[in-house]
């Protein structure tokens, strides 16, 4: 029995390798902790791609908190088998998604899982679905430096990079610090710093008010020596388009906000591509 667990082990090994060959760019998008919009970043980084273009996939690894079928609009389809693996969903043409949420029977179902069988769950999605041929894979890791970003990290080769996300507050400041210092300790090219929430304008006096503050994250980039790719602001139908399933940088392409994530897509790629 365990030179056939031993034998699985080595197929599965040998699947992963050949899956991610086929996939020019792979990318993790992280943070520090909760709740500063990372899910939104990753989900409207992978949706900005495949507008302009890229053949591009997302992949959850937030094996407690899926939400990128919510905010892609898909969280009635399913992942199928076929001769060719797990087939991810087609958001539209030229984006594809695989997520926890996509298997699940009941969006209220809690995953109640140790680490164990979490990098079980994140081996089989880079081995057995069938990515086909990408030129971006966007990874959207769960906050901190846990079990799911260490998986990514250690079982995709050639990792291009990670984003890292935050706020302007000085608590998730220093949490976002450790995951630039994780990514580096992994010998992983760190791509940038992006501060998310970082100023808004109100809609009545067109006053700009740092609700959160402003330029802590671009202060710690260039502290930790990495690049600062942009400050997005708190836009509020960007909750909206996260919540009805319209990513903001398709659906309000016109707004200023999304020509800035447009931007910071920009910076991300010409780094990659050096």
């Amino acid at each position: 029995m365990k030179k056939i667990d031993e034998a699985q082990r080595a197929q599965q090994e040998k699947r992963l390798t050949e899956r991610m060959l086929n996939i020019k760019y792979k990318l993790v998008v992280m943070s520090g902790k909760g709740g500063v919009g990372k899910t939104t970043v990753a989900v409207n980084l992978a949706y900005g791609l495949a507008a302009r273009g890229k053949k591009t996939g997302i992949l959850d690894v937030d094996i407690h908190g899926p939400n990128i079928a919510k905010m892609l609009g898909i969280e009635g389809g399913k992942l199928i088998s076929s001769g060719l693996g797990i087939e991810p969903v087609e958001v539209i043409p030229g984006l594809k998604a695989v997520s926890l949420a996509l298997l699940l029977e009941n969006k209220d179902q809690p995953v109640i899982w140790r680490g164990p069988l979490k990098m079980i769950t994140i081996k089989q999605f880079l081995s057995d679905v069938n990515w086909g041929e990408l030129e971006y894979l966007i990874v959207d890791s769960p906050p901190g430096t846990g079990d799911e970003p260490l998986s990514v990290c250690q079982l995709i080769p050639d990792l291009s990079g990670a984003i890292i996300v935050t706020t302007p507050q000085d608590v998730a400041i220093l949490d976002s610090r450790k995951s630039v210092n994780f990514v580096k300790e992994l010998k992983i090219p760190v791509l940038g710093m992006i501060e998310n929430m970082s100023g808004f304008t109100c809609p009545h006096c067109k006053k700009e008010i740092d609700l959160f503050g402003r330029g802590g994250g671009e202060k710690s980039a260039d502290e930790l020596g990495v690049l600062f790719l942009g400050r997005i602001p708190i836009e509020p139908e960007m909750v909206k388009s996260g919540d009805s399933g319209q990513p903001f940088i398709y659906f309000r392409k016109d707004t200023q906000t999304a020509k800035i994530m447009y931007q910071i897509i920009d910076s991300i790629t010409a780094r990659i591509k050096r």
